[in-house]
């Protein structure tokens, strides 16, 4: 599938929505977009137009992502589209997320199934606001089924960030490894290197909303530990009583309480 890259630039704003201009190496189009009502129209024909109306489901994830409140002439934004990705499927949980960074361009694609024979790494974060300290287990579970555990605290300040904190701890402990699954339950790390990154460069690890992306370095780093490497991700339902998934809560919980 191939990554197309646009930028879009508010010129107008109308009674019933505004008008954007998006450029794609130097052709364009214009559309208007009302953030409240999510009234989208293409006003133009051409290829700029067809690539964004064949890819529709992600064009309006990005105008929709924009908080209403932050639309407003003259404001910028770098973007990317898959061309024919499958949304759906890539929303679907059941599915593995695999990222293949061995070659360039890398690829991302859906999977039912993942790779046989490869290392896992099942990760669990907690955050206790009442002692001000979170907890990172993880699990790492070899080809031939055996098992080693690394848990440690942190200062992360929120759940989110001691996931992605215990999911760059695996890929450091694997360094040498070069086909990893990472399980896990949070979203935040499936979808990080899988969707949002490439955007967040784009923008200067600006978000839609010309906000900075939180915990810069952090994704930096966890995105430099995927170079060159397959990575696999699947997602696991928190609390399902799935053994990995379990233990890995319990010890994370556990070095968040120490």
């Amino acid at each position: 599938m191939k990554i197309h890259l646009f930028h879009m630039k508010i010129f107008e704003e109308l009674s019933d929505g505004f008008l954007i201009l998006i450029e794609m190496k130097g052709k364009e189009a214009v559309v208007k977009f009302n953030p409240v009502t999510k009234n989208l129209e293409f006003l133009n024909l051409g290829i700029v137009t067809d690539i964004l109306k064949r890819n529709e489901l992600q064009f309006r994830k990005v105008l929709h992502i924009k908080n209403p409140a932050t639309y407003h002439s003259g404001f910028e934004l770098d973007f990317s589209i898959t061309d024919g990705k499958n949304v759906e499927e890539f929303n679907d949980l059941s599915k593995i997320l695999a990222l293949n960074n061995r070659k360039q361009p890398s690829s991302i694609e859906v999977i039912k199934e993942g790779l046989p024979g490869i290392h896992e790494l099942w990760i669990d974060g907690s955050y206790m606001e009442k002692k001000g300290k979170g907890g990172c287990a993880v699990i790492i579970k070899d080809p031939s089924g055996n098992y080693k555990l690394e848990t440690f605290t942190t200062n992360a300040r929120s759940s989110s960030l001691t996931e992605l904190l215990a999911a760059i701890k695996g890929l450091e402990l694997l360094k040498n490894i070069e086909k990893i699954r990472i399980v896990t339950d949070s979203q935040y790390v499936r979808k990080g290197l899988t969707e949002w990154i490439i955007n967040w460069k784009l923008n200067d690890w600006h978000t839609a909303n010309g906000e900075k992306v939180k915990n810069i370095d952090h994704w930096k780093k966890f995105d430099s530990l995927a170079s060159e490497r397959y990575i696999e991700f699947k997602y696991v339902k928190a609390h399902s009583q799935q053994f990995e998934n379990t233990m890995a809560d319990l010890y994370a919980r556990d070095m968040a309480e120490k």
